[in-house]
C-alpha cells in the first residue's frame, strides 16, 4: 500500500519508502521495497529530509535502466574482443602457410560458449567450410578471414539485441569493430558510479550539499580525462589540478572528492577493483603551493573588534534590515553559526536549572550540539521574536534553498553591508564568533568553558567523553561576560 509522501511512521520514528519498480528489482537484489530511517519524529522535518534521498534513489533507477544500453567499459571489452579474434585468425592463417603463429590470446569460456553455440554460427560455418574447402590453401585462408568477419557480425548482433543501443553507441560499435585501434581512452567516472556514490552518500547521511559539491568536482575531472585521452592515475590529476586557476586550498577539496570516491569505488565496485588491482590513490601525495609567513596573515579571517560588531548593528538599522541587525546581536552574544542562529524555533529555548538558554539541536559537528545560556542583554530580544513567530523559527527569513539552508539570503544580505562599509573579504558574518571567543579569553573565562560555549572539542578524552560539562550558571556567570555591543 503506497505512503502518503514516501513517508511512514514505525515507532516514533519517520522513514522514507519508496517501491522498487519490477524491471529493475534484480538490481537490488530482489527488493521490492527501499526504506531508510529519517532519524525524526518531526513530520515537517522528515518531509524536507525524505528529498535528497529519493532523489537520489530515482537517480539511481535511472542509472540502471540507461545501464542496460550498456554497462561500464563496454568499448574497451568490445576493442579487447575484436583485437583477440585478429589474433587468432592471423594465427590460423600463419600456421595454414607453415609460419610461427603468435601466442593465442585468451578467451572469455563464457563469450567463446555463448558465440559456438548460436545456431546461426554453426550454420555459417557449415557453408563457408563446404563451399572452400575444395579450394585448397587459398580456400583455407579464406575460411579464416570468413569465420573472423563472421564473428565480429555474430558480436554486433548479440550486443544489439540484448541491449539497446543508443544512435551513438550503435556508431561507435561499428567503428569499433571495423578498427579496435579507434578505441578512445574513456572516464571511468561515469554517471552511473556517480550515481551509485551520490546514493551510498546520502544513506550514510553526508550532507546533500557536499555531495552535490563534490559530484560537480568529480565531473569536472571526467571530462578532462574523456577530452585529454588520459588514464586515472597521478600524472593526469596532477596535470588536471595544474589547468585550473584556483586556489591551493580549493584544489585541496578536489583532491578530497576524488580520494574519497576512489576509497568508495575500491570497496563497492568489483569492476572497479578489477581494473585498477595494484594501482595506488592518484589523489594523495600531491604537493600544492601554499602561503607563507605575512601572506598567510593577510588572507586568514579577521575577528571584528566590538566597536565594529555595533557598528554594523546600527547600520542594519538605518537601512531597515531589522531581521539582520537581529542576527548580529543574537551572533554577538552566543558566538554561534549564523546557520544554527537561523535554525534556532521556539521549542529552543529552554530553561535548565532557572537558566533559558539555546538549545542548538543540529550543528555542522558533534561538539556543536550545545546549551549555550542568553545573555542579560539580548532577553527582551529573544521575547519578541519568539511572539512574533509565524513559522515557529526564531529569526524569520524567505530563504530555504535547496539544501534547506534558511540563512543564505541573510549571509548574503551581511556580506553586501559588510562591503559598503569598507570590510574586506577576511571580515564575514563568522567573524562575529570570532569576536566573541576573543572577547572570552580577554575576559579571563577559561579555555574548556569557551569551547563548550561555541561548540569546539576541547581534546581531551576527559572532557570531550567522560565530562558532562559547566553547569548552566557556570555557562551564564561566562557569556555574561561580553561587552555591550549596542551603540544607542
Amino acid at each position: 500500500m503506497p505512503k502518503a509522501n514516501n513517508l511512514e511512521l514505525q515507532g516514533g520514528t519517520y522513514h522514507v519508502r519508496m517501491d522498487i519498480p519490477k524491471d529493475v528489482r534484480e538490481a537490488f537484489g530482489g527488493r521490492r521495497i527501499l526504506s531508510l530511517s529519517l532519524k525524526t519524529g518531526s513530520r515537517e522535518e522528515a518531509m524536507f529530509r525524505r528529498l535528497p534521498i529519493l532523489h537520489a534513489w530515482k537517480s539511481q533507477i535511472k542509472a540502471i535502466r540507461e545501464g542496460r544500453l550498456l554497462g561500464d567499459g563496454w568499448q574497451e571489452n568490445v576493442s579487447q574482443i575484436v583485437e583477440d579474434l585478429d589474433t587468432l585468425t592471423l594465427g590460423q592463417k600463419r600456421a595454414l602457410v607453415g609460419e610461427p603463429a603468435p601466442p593465442l590470446p585468451y578467451v572469455d569460456p563464457a563469450l567463446q560458449a555463448k558465440l559456438m553455440n548460436s545456431p546461426r554460427f554453426m550454420a555459417a560455418v557449415k557453408m563457408l567450410v563446404g563451399d572452400r574447402l575444395q579450394r585448397g590453401l587459398e580456400g583455407r585462408i579464406e575460411i579464416q578471414d570468413e569465420l573472423n568477419a563472421g564473428m565480429k557480425e555474430l558480436l554486433k548482433k548479440r550486443l544489439s539485441s540484448e541491449y539497446r543501443l543508443t544512435t551513438e553507441q550503435g556508431q561507435e560499435l561499428e567503428t569499433l569493430v571495423k578498427d579496435p585501434a579507434a578505441l578512445k581512452a574513456r572516464s571511468p567516472i561515469t554517471k552511473a558510479r556517480l550515481a551509485s556514490f551520490r546514493t551510498y552518500r546520502l544513506e550514510h547521511h553526508v550532507a546533500l550539499k557536499t555531495v552535490n559539491q563534490q559530484e560537480s568536482k568529480l565531473l569536472n575531472l571526467s571530462e578532462h580525462l574523456q577530452t585529454t585521452g588520459t588514464k586515472l592515475d597521478f600524472d593526469s590529476v596532477s596535470a588536471w589540478l595544474q589547468g585550473m586557476k584556483l586556489s591551493s586550498k580549493t584544489k585541496q577539496q578536489y583532491l578530497l572528492a576524488g580520494s574519497q570516491f576512489w576509497q568508495w569505488a575500491m570497496t563497492h565496485e568489483p569492476q572497479w577493483r578489477q581494473n585498477f588491482k595494484g594501482h595506488v590513490n592518484p589523489f594523495e601525495k600531491h604537493t600544492l603551493p601554499s602561503l607563507k609567513g605575512k601572506a598567510k596573515l593577510d588572507a586568514k579571517r579577521k575577528a571584528f573588534t566590538i566597536e565594529e560588531v555595533g557598528t554594523l548593528h546600527a547600520a542594519s538599522k538605518e537601512q531597515g534590515l531589522d531581521t539582520l541587525a537581529d542576527l548580529i546581536l543574537l551572533g554577538g552574544y552566543t558566538g554561534a553559526r549564523i546557520e544554527e542562529l537561523c535554525q534556532l524555533r521556539k521549542e529552543h529555548v529552554i530553561t535548565i536549572d532557572g537558566v533559558t538558554m539555546f538549545d542548538i539541536v543540529d550543528s555542522k559537528t558533534v561538539a556543536g550540539i550545545r546549551q549555550v545560556p542568553v545573555h542579560p542583554n539580548i532577553t527582551s530580544l529573544v521575547d519578541r521574536l519568539s511572539k512574533s513567530s509565524t513559522d515557529g523559527y526564531l529569526v524569520p527569513t524567505g530563504s530555504n534553498n535547496k539544501y534547506g539552508i534558511r540563512s543564505d539570503a541573510l549571509s548574503k544580505a551581511f556580506g553586501r553591508l559588510k562591503t559598503t562599509m569598507g570590510f574586506d573579504r577576511t571580515r564575514v558574518f563568522h567573524s562575529i564568533r570570532a569576536t566573541v571567543i576573543t572577547q572570552l579569553v580577554r575576559a579571563d573565562v577559561p579555555d574548556r568553558l569557551i569551547k563548550e560555549l561555541v561548540g569546539h572539542e576541547t581534546g581531551t578524552v576527559t572532557f570531550d567523553v567522560y565530562s558532562d560539562g559547566a553547569s548552566p550558571k557556570q555557562k551564564l556567570d561566562a557569556i555574561s561576560k561580553l561587552p555591550n555591543l549596542r551603540t544607542s
